[in-house]
């Protein structure tokens, strides 16, 4: 026998303590929840407009389109839950392209990144948001939830959508010479109509 295995055996031969589980993860308090999205946000290049009621909406979005130089035209999914009839531009329910402005509708949105949550349904293509060159994304601030674990938790009391995507502000990447680079995997901008009431 082997000063080796003398070595194994008294490794077998030895009862380990068990080690004590470490405490439950607690994520750290977000003070207000309004003010640290927006913060956020803003700092992930997202250009966010803060409106009063849900009536502002059309008025916003034509104001984004007209400082583009878009037409009025924007895509809207099939089925969406977007009251957006004080809209007078023409609405195309097709999926957007790249030089195409959607609406998309946000059911939840982390306080904690900036990050806006998007479970798909039928109503809420989860391809849509990679698909258009400017997305503009309507929440309301009541749907506003402090850290991940909270909108996972909301997500799963709503049924495991087919998809669940998190979208912190435009598309980018900086994979070829370290240079940023917007657009590369979904628009190259994105709005946000946060509506306060």
């Amino acid at each position: 026998m082997t000063a080796r295995d003398d070595i194994f055996k008294a490794i077998q031969r030895a009862e380990l303590a068990p080690s004590p589980l470490p405490p439950a993860y607690v994520p750290p308090p977000v003070q207000d929840l309004l003010q640290r999205f927006t913060a956020m946000a803003e700092r992930a290049a997202v250009e966010l407009r803060v409106l009063s009621t849900s009536t502002e909406v059309p008025d916003a979005i034509a104001d984004i389109l007209r400082a583009r130089n878009l037409p009025a035209r924007l895509h809207v999914p099939n089925g969406s839950m977007l009251d957006i009839s004080g809209w007078h531009g023409e609405i195309l329910e097709t999926p957007p392209g790249p030089d195409d402005a959607a609406l998309a509708h946000v059911l939840l949105a982390i306080a904690e990144t900036g990050t806006l949550v998007y479970p798909a349904s039928t109503s809420r293509p989860a391809s849509w948001h990679f698909r258009a060159g400017l997305e503009i994304a309507v929440l309301g601030a009541r749907d506003i939830v402090g850290h991940m674990e909270d909108a996972l938790a909301k997500v799963a009391d709503m049924g495991l959508p087919p998809t669940l995507n998190f979208v912190t502000g435009p598309s980018r990447t900086a994979d070829i010479e370290q240079t940023l680079e917007l657009g590369a995997h979904g628009p190259k901008a994105l709005c946000l109509l946060l509506i306060k009431e």
